[in-house]
């Protein structure tokens, strides 16, 4: 499919979606609300030929925080074709052109390093805690190429140790990159094809536009077995737990 069309039909499939949606949010933002961003981040797959492969168990039988590396803005419709739950993203996300917005309709939660907002992200993921919504973050604070697994900041799991929560469920799970353009992830090029990193200068727009001009990717979810936070001693070592799970989903075949 030439890439304009891809486009279309993204643009196509957006417009009634983000109205129906923002009509939703007006009455409900229980599970229900995840229903149509679901839909969306699977149709967007498929405009954009994104495969995405299995492997392992999402957690659906408890409130859950998922976390995860995290290599491109693509792996938001990748994940949001699997699980229904709400992001946790850096504030300048609510900013982007078009991204902003569907992200906030996806009802995602907003941090900041700003010591000023702070308070304030960190009352709306505790009531987003409270309400018995599922989280997904990426603890490694930035997008890698995906060659390995940077080191989790732990103060992303402080949310998961709260007293209130003493039967939340923790689920690592690694985002693994199998074929670019139907061509092996093996040279950076074309892994870049896909990721879209700190180490990167292309604009968003420019990525997508190149991305749209290949045949795709096929991407691996890696589901590790669920953890129960108060497991453990500490949110430090929690995310040194889970940091190794995301590891070696990237070392180990699981396919």
């Amino acid at each position: 499919m030439k890439p304009y069309l891809k486009f279309i039909l993204f643009i196509l499939i957006t417009i009634p979606i983000v109205i129906l949606q923002w009509v939703l949010l007006l009455f409900h933002k229980g599970r229900g609300a995840y229903i149509l961003p679901y839909i969306w981040h699977k149709a967007v797959c498929a405009i954009f030929q994104i495969k995405v492969e299995i492997t392992g168990k999402p957690s659906n039988q408890a409130q859950t925080i998922y976390v995860s590396n995290h290599l491109s803005y693509l792996d938001i419709p990748v994940i949001g074709s699997v699980l229904r739950a709400s992001f946790v993203a850096k504030k300048d996300v609510a900013s982007w052109p078009v991204f902003g917005l569907l992200s906030k309709l996806q009802q995602t939660a907003f941090i900041s390093r700003d010591r000023a907002d702070a308070r304030q992200a960190k009352g709306n993921l505790d009531n987003m805690l409270n309400e018995g919504k599922s989280l997904i973050i990426f603890p490694e604070g930035t997008s890698t190429d995906g060659r390995e697994v940077i080191p989790f900041k732990s103060s992303l799991f402080s949310i998961a140790m709260k007293e209130n929560l003493k039967d939340i469920y923790v689920q690592p799970f690694t985002i693994k990159m199998e074929s670019v353009g139907s061509k092996p992830v093996a040279n950076q090029e074309n892994r870049d094809l896909y990721s879209w990193h700190i180490n990167m200068d292309t604009p968003l727009g420019e990525h997508l536009w190149l991305f749209a001009q290949s045949r795709g990717a096929v991407i691996f979810l890696i589901f590790h077995e669920p953890v129960k936070a108060h497991d453990f001693e500490n949110r430090k070592t929690l995310a040194k737990a889970c940091q190794q799970a995301v590891s070696n989903g990237l070392t180990n075949n699981f396919s």
